[in-house]
């Protein structure tokens, strides 16, 4: 049972049935992007120390389009009609650690928040008047710029720019290979897994949301259960005893960005299939931003390197609706050639543009 693949929830086996784009999530408030001084220790997201039920008496209900949203302070939880439900965070609460200044502007309905770091390099990152991530830049002291994430291109296939209908890979690699136990592998075959290509070739360029609510898109490539760290049911905490099991999965990824600086990787957090759907879509989107932020904290993963997204109880390794520690898990895969339309080590296209055919 252990060794399952995950399943595919049966509402994410079909196209949503509103094709309409998914609403963006609040955006910070200017106080939740104040620089976090070095050593000020790990902070998962805007709210600090609580539980999934502390989040209930912020939460706010309402139906747009058809669709029932649920508003956290710092989350957007949107349910289908068709079964389908997603989260959506904010990425910049991951970068005030050891800002030395952050500021942030709005020109032409883009908003730029640029996080100055203490050598004086920038990340600069751009979202649109949508709320959605356009760019992320890393620019130097010397105002070299290396564009790490490109997220403007829209293909016309996609429903809602969003959701792409695309089969399940064809995989033929070895199980272990694909989707990797941090606990059983070594950190030569956790660093492999991390530059590995994808399963199949890639056809296309695909949107950061794409990737992250298409999973079909998502499993052309291999991926790595973090099953060294086991949150308690209810938590996104990850206690201080158990941090210190990332050193390995840390040092693979240093080493993948170190190789090119160009790599994203997708930290992606689960839960059992205890509670209620919005709870744990909730919960696991603040698992995986707790292991990124840890990552960037403890062992120096860039941030700007990593993006995190929850899926809930819609991917159970174990097949219980009791609680399960190999359901509440995280996993880390690589996806810039999902990204870059499988030019893994080119830099992304222009923007707007399609990989060549």
């Amino acid at each position: 049972m252990r060794n399952a693949p995950p399943t595919v929830a049966p509402a994410f086996r079909a196209a949503p049935t509103i094709a309409a784009p998914l609403p963006p999530p609040p955006r910070p408030q200017q106080r939740d992007l104040t620089p976090l001084a070095i050593g000020a220790g790990v902070v998962a997201g805007a709210v600090v120390g609580a539980t999934i039920a502390d989040m209930h008496s912020q939460r706010r209900e309402v139906v747009e389009g058809g669709r029932t949203v649920y508003t956290e302070p710092d989350r957007i939880i949107i349910r289908d009609p068709g079964g389908q439900a997603y989260v959506r965070g904010n990425d910049l609460y991951r970068f005030r650690y050891g800002a030395r200044d952050i500021r942030t502007d709005t020109v032409g309905g883009e908003t730029r928040t640029v996080v100055v770091r203490p050598d004086g390099s920038e990340i600069i990152t751009v979202v649109g008047a949508d709320g959605s991530l356009r760019r992320r830049i890393r620019r130097d002291p010397r105002g070299g710029e290396l564009v790490i994430i490109d997220n403007t291109y829209r293909d016309p296939r996609a429903v809602g720019g969003f959701y792409v209908d695309a089969p399940p890979p064809v995989v033929n690699i070895p199980y272990d290979r694909y989707i990797v136990d941090a606990q059983e592998a070594s950190p030569d075959v956790i660093y492999q897994t991390m530059v590995a290509p994808p399963v199949q070739r890639i056809d296309r360029r695909y949107s950061l949301d794409e990737i992250r609510y298409s999973p079909n898109v998502r499993m052309q490539m291999p991926s790595i259960d973090v099953n060294t760290i086991i949150f308690e049911t209810g938590s996104w905490t990850i206690p201080p005893d158990q941090a210190a099991r990332l050193q390995v999965i840390a040092d693979g990824l240093n080493q993948a960005i170190q190789r090119n600086p160009r790599e994203v990787f997708l930290i992606e957090g689960h839960t059992d299939a205890v509670g209620n759907e919005v709870d744990n879509l909730s919960l696991s989107d603040r698992r995986a931003q707790s292991a990124a932020e840890l990552l960037t904290q403890q062992f120096g993963v860039p941030a700007e390197n990593l993006t995190s997204q929850g899926y809930g109880e819609q991917y159970l390794k174990e097949q219980t609706q009791g609680p399960s520690a190999i359901n509440r898990r995280v996993t880390i895969r690589n996806i810039t050639p999902l990204l870059n339309g499988g030019q893994a080590s080119l830099p992304p296209p222009p923007a707007g543009t399609a990989p060549p055919r």
